[in-house]
């Protein structure tokens, strides 16, 4: 989602749903480990204030599974104006004040009437700057190694120093590149035809 679509669905103000048809709105959120409590009960009485607006068709919260701190809220309104009311409501505009102490990162979908049932995932951008953005950290990663690390290993066995650096890189990578990732999201599944 771009940037300005996040801010205009946070302030209730995204595109409308033609014809009247219902909207599907799906927030996920990660939240940090040490505020998953709060954010349950937080979420769970935003939903229960959304249950009370005019239009809604129902709104749940998904937890996450072993291993993962994403929650998902899922909520349905009858048509993009009942949907924007609640968008607009002062309960809803008090959860999302509450939120950045509590949440990494998050993402919003919208589907509006069968959409939500047939939707399709969106396609990869150019390979190329998938392999781009891999070279560019995996060599930062051996550049930092070469500097930092193999003067402290000067004298370990070749295949040693090889092995940990390989290590060193592999699980630099595995920490880092999800989130680099998400976050070039945009740039990496950019439009094929330029």
């Amino acid at each position: 989602m771009s940037v300005p679509l996040r801010l205009r669905t946070r302030l209730g103000s995204a595109p409308t749903a033609p014809d009247h048809q219902p909207v599907t709105v799906t927030v996920a959120r990660v939240v940090r480990p040490d505020r998953r409590a709060a954010f349950e009960r937080a979420a769970g009485a935003v939903l229960a204030e959304a249950a009370n607006y005019p239009g809604n068709l129902g709104a749940s919260l998904l937890h996450p599974g072993e291993g993962s701190s994403e929650y998902h809220l899922v909520y349905r309104f009858a048509d993009a104006d009942a949907l924007a009311a609640w968008e607009r409501s002062p309960e809803r505009q008090a959860f999302l004040a509450r939120l950045p102490e509590m949440v990494e990162d998050e993402r919003v979908a919208r589907a509006v009437g069968l959409e939500s049932f047939f939707a399709v995932p969106p396609r990869p951008g150019p390979a190329w700057r998938s392999w781009l953005l891999t070279v560019a950290v995996v060599l930062a990663f051996t550049s930092s190694f070469q500097l930092l690390a193999l003067p402290l290993v000067e004298g370990w066995p070749w295949p040693l120093r090889l092995l940990l650096s390989a290590v060193y890189v592999v699980t630099a990578l595995r920490l880092l590149m999800p989130r680099l990732s998400r976050w070039c999201a945009p740039w990496l599944q950019g439009s094929r035809r330029r």
